[in-house]
């Protein structure tokens, strides 16, 4: 066996097996590589993607709170805006209510007052009457007894 020969032998099976490789096996994997290459740009691409829309979605959850809170801010003050409106009103309403209610209270009094007033008339004519009866002994003229109570009434 020459060694030259199996030298030769083993470099042509080397290039051949070069050949073979840089034909059929090498063209996949430069493929697939250039694949995995593509997928993981396109990865990072919708990962940066995925970032910026994380911050605007951040940023507009934050305005939107930030909304939100002066809404309520707006809310609360008419509310307590309205509670004082309704104060005022039950206040006013109160005030006139009592101003009513004393009003009644005086005409009240008022009749009672006339009321107590004839009953006293009434009653002070009868003892006058009836003292005058009794000092006279005899009795008066019904007509001019009727005129004499109604004048002492009107003085009264």
């Amino acid at each position: 066996m020459n060694f030259n020969m199996t030298l030769f032998a083993q470099a042509a099976a080397f290039l051949l097996f070069i050949w073979f490789t840089i034909k059929f096996i090498w063209p996949p994997v430069i493929r697939a590589i250039e694949e995995r290459q593509r997928k993981i740009a396109e990865g990072l691409a919708a990962a940066e993607r995925g970032k910026q829309e994380l911050e605007q979605s951040s940023k507009r959850a934050a305005e939107a709170l930030k909304e939100a809170r002066a809404q309520a801010q707006e809310i609360i003050a008419q509310a307590e805006k309205r509670a004082a409106e309704l104060v005022e009103e039950g206040k006013v309403s109160a005030r006139v209510e009592g101003e009513r209610i004393i009003t009644g209270a005086k005409a009240e009094i008022d009749q009672e007052v006339f009321r107590a007033t004839e009953t006293l008339r009434a009653r002070v004519a009868e003892l006058a009457v009836q003292g005058a009866e009794k000092i006279l002994r005899r009795e008066v003229d019904a007509k001019a007894h009727a005129d004499l109570l109604n004048a002492v009434a009107a003085e009264l």
